[in-house]
């Protein structure tokens, strides 16, 4: 059995993980890279031939997880793409949006380039558009919750709740045997939507994810705190609040938080736009799946009050409609994609906003390295749409809003297993923090080797 590590080592993001097994290859998520000095692989030659990849497993919907499908199916991959039923939806969303993304923002880039007299870092093309998302759409097929599916005589597959985002899962690959399992993004306990992660009792080989692996949230009380002050400062300065928005999961947590602190009287009653069509979307499948939703959330739902609608919510599908939104005096809302800024409506908004001292943008996910979101984060000027701001606005991140474990609770979840893992492989984290983490593991966990893989790794177990 052989494991080939093509994504998420020592960074965030192009999740796609190799495994040969039983006369079967298997791929593990099929994520894009979007940090800007990563991005090209996404255009390189596929260092696997995907007409010889018989399974792609997915753990979620988010495109840094399931982006490259369109492309590994356009490049000659046929086999069944298997993920929970949420999952299934949300990443037709996802795929969908990307496609009118990715060919937005070549045109865009191709006459930029032009009128510069220059060529980008990555081809002026997109990477794939929606004819290519179509042809992926035959190939899922769903799977249930703790239910073993076989993939072969000796390969057994179970997927668990993970509690990231609607539907995301982890993966248990039972073969040689060995339970080999994959983390995928680790929730949160005590979510105010979503189920706790399941805990796992047993693992031979853990490819674990380190995103926050070297800190922790702040709790969600006062995540809320700061939310209500950054409203009511900006509201009294008759500025905008834009909040970058993750369409898949965030935005519908943020619209909770939102209604909630609407019924508790502690924020005006402002416009609040979600101006992102995928996250209008994504809505109404979380909507549509309220079985899979938990904690605080269920309350509502049982006394037949929506989580995620409350007045003067105005949900923008038009480009003229988001236009609209910057012609409003006084305070708005507004929320929008993509959730690090790297394409989407937000970079609009940004334009309008982030040169006024009386607006703030506010941060409520994760920015990776390389993205535009990590540098306004950081920088005093910045590059939108090719031309350089000035970032005077009030730059805020709350993190208790996050959908990742931090590191107490990656580390309680990993001391849920019963037994130490002979081997672990830590992923999906900045190498810095990779590191920090690791060194955690190994005062606790003697007996496993504990692994730092680096692109394009085979190891063999």
């Amino acid at each position: 059995m052989k494991i080939k590590f093509l994504g998420a080592t020592k960074n965030v993001t192009g999740s796609k993980f190799y495994i040969q097994a039983d006369g079967k290859n298997i791929l593990i998520d099929c994520g894009l890279f979007q940090e800007r000095e990563l991005k090209n692989r996404n255009w390189g030659k596929f260092p696997i031939p995907p007409e010889n990849i018989d399974y792609i497993l997915l753990t979620h919907a988010h495109l840094d997880h399931s982006g490259y499908l369109p492309k590994i199916v356009k490049d000659g991959f046929s086999g069944k793409i298997l993920c929970s039923l949420p999952t299934l939806e949300i990443t037709k969303v996802a795929l969908l949006d990307s496609a009118k993304l990715q060919v937005e923002d070549a045109e865009k880039k191709k006459k930029r380039h032009e009128k510069e007299g220059k060529k980008g870092p990555y081809p002026e093309i997109p990477l794939y558009d929606v004819e290519d998302v179509m042809n992926v759409f035959d190939l899922f097929q769903p799977v249930s919750y703790n239910k073993e599916v076989n993939l072969s005589k000796d390969i057994k597959v179970i997927f668990y709740k993970s509690g990231h985002i609607l539907g995301s899962s982890f993966i248990k690959i039972i073969t040689e045997g060995k339970e080999i399992v994959f983390s995928g993004d680790i929730g949160r306990k005590e979510s105010p939507i979503l189920p706790n992660p399941d805990i796992l009792e047993s693992a031979d080989i853990l490819i674990m994810e380190t995103t926050y692996g070297d800190r922790i949230h702040e709790k969600r009380e006062i995540a809320e705190e700061k939310l209500v002050d950054i409203i009511n400062e900006t509201n009294k300065k008759r500025g905008n609040i834009v909040i970058p928005t993750f369409a898949i999961e965030r935005a519908q947590e943020i619209l909770y938080y939102l209604k909630k602190l609407l019924l508790e009287d502690k924020i005006p009653h402002l416009l609040t736009f979600l101006d992102s069509p995928m996250a209008i979307e994504i809505t109404e499948i979380f909507k549509k799946y309220l079985s899979y939703l938990d904690g605080e959330a269920e309350k509502l739902l049982k006394n037949k009050i929506s989580p995620f609608d409350f007045p003067l919510l105005h949900l923008t599908k038009t480009v003229e409609e988001s236009k609209m939104i910057n012609h409003i005096k006084g305070s708005v809302i507004i929320m929008a994609g993509s959730g690090m800024c790297t394409g989407g409506r937000i970079k609009h908004h940004l334009i309008k906003n982030i040169e006024r001292e009386e607006s703030s943008i506010l941060f409520v996910g994760y920015q990776a390295k390389g993205t535009l979101g990590r540098e306004i984060l950081e920088k005093h000027n910045v590059r939108i749409l090719g031309n350089f701001y000035n970032v005077r606005a009030r730059i805020e991140k709350i993190d208790g809003f996050s959908g990742h474990a931090d590191r107490d609770e990656l580390l309680e979840w990993i001391y849920g297993f019963k037994k130490q893992p002979e081997n672990i492989f830590l992923v999906h984290g900045e190498e810095n923090v990779i590191n920090t983490f690791s060194e955690i593991l190994r005062e606790r966990y003697s007996k496993s080797k504990i692994i730092i893989p680096s692109y394009l790794d085979v190891f063999e177990l």
